[in-house]
């Protein structure tokens, strides 16, 4: 029984309300870093489409980035001007 009592004591966290916790310093909820994303709404970037999507859309890297461009081939070299981010890509649209 002192074994079970002794478990039983570890998995609860005795915490002070005094206490003051830790800031997370750049951190996201789930506890991990923040990446800091290489392209921003609203600038320009020129991009060479090197993979298709499966719905016809380009995709373009930008230092590691996903960057979905519609209305382009494989292989075309564009302007584009990015319109939409999100944590693992971003949209863009062409600049003519």
């Amino acid at each position: 029984m002192g074994a079970n009592n002794y478990h039983r004591c570890r998995k609860r966290r005795m915490v002070d309300k005094s206490m003051k916790r830790s800031p997370r310093n750049a951190k996201n909820r789930s506890g991990r870093r923040v990446k800091k994303r290489s392209v921003e709404i609203g600038n320009e970037y020129e991009v060479d489409i090197t993979e298709m999507t499966p719905n016809g859309a380009g995709i373009a890297r930008i230092k590691g980035f996903l960057i979905l461009v519609d209305d382009t081939k494989l292989g075309d070299h564009v302007k584009v001007k990015i319109t939409k981010t999100d944590r693992m890509n971003a949209e863009a649209e062409i600049v003519t």
